[in-house]
């Protein structure tokens, strides 16, 4: 989805069912995700989620009005879930189980779509409808395995800087200081632009195709 704008160029391609799985998958798993760190901070003890209007079912809520129109202007896309980290209960355990929570949603929706899609490919002899069903599940596991592993890496303001933090004081030293964010987001534009990013979303596409044969497979 380079050298044009990206819905574009997937609808010339052909590509609808591709196109609309990935706009609903993107709304709904990010959501999700925003969610998963509301619910376990509501769990923790932190009731900031619903004092703030958060535990909602709408992307706009989540995600902002910015964040969808980048999205669909060139397909990038973020959210944000409001807590407050001093209410938690279990200190930085709560910490580390708010924020694991999120990633943990985005792993679990890909185990669950690409399972319904092993199953789905075992019962039919294909036809149509079922491709384009089977387009939107695989869509939907391989981008929620793309957000479980890029939300899991060590950069600010990702999960798995936080996590990381919590767990070593040495380093929730560095990330405090002013120039982390700075490297941080020039490390996740580095990351979009370069092959790593493609690395990334050939390890999910992988996973996901692997997955799913592994189900097919028992339902043979």
């Amino acid at each position: 989805m380079t050298g044009g704008w990206w819905i574009h160029e997937l609808w010339n391609a052909g590509r609808a069912t591709e196109l609309v799985a990935w706009i609903f998958w993107v709304l709904a798993s990010i959501s999700l995700h925003e969610l998963a760190h509301g619910w376990a901070a509501m769990l923790e003890g932190d009731d900031t989620p619903r004092s703030t209007g958060h535990l909602s079912a709408n992307p706009v809520v989540h995600m902002g009005v910015p964040s969808i129109v980048v999205f669909l202007i060139i397909g990038i896309a973020w959210g944000m879930m409001p807590v407050n980290p001093y209410k938690f209960r279990h200190g930085k355990w709560g910490r580390i189980f708010v924020t694991a929570a999120g990633p943990m949603m985005n792993l679990l929706i890909a185990f669950v779509t690409l399972t319904a899609l092993g199953i789905v490919a075992s019962q039919t002899d294909g036809g149509e409808q079922v491709h384009h069903l089977m387009v939107f599940l695989f869509t939907g596991g391989f981008l929620n395995f793309v957000l479980f592993a890029f939300n899991l890496l060590p950069i600010p303001p990702l999960d798995g800087s936080t996590i990381l933090a919590n767990i070593f004081p040495g380093i929730a030293k560095f990330y405090a200081k002013p120039q982390a964010a700075m490297i941080g987001l020039f490390l996740m534009l580095m990351l979009v632009m370069s092959n790593a990013g493609g690395l990334m979303f050939l390890w999910a596409n992988n996973a996901a195709a692997a997955y799913a044969g592994f189900v097919t497979s028992l339902f043979n």
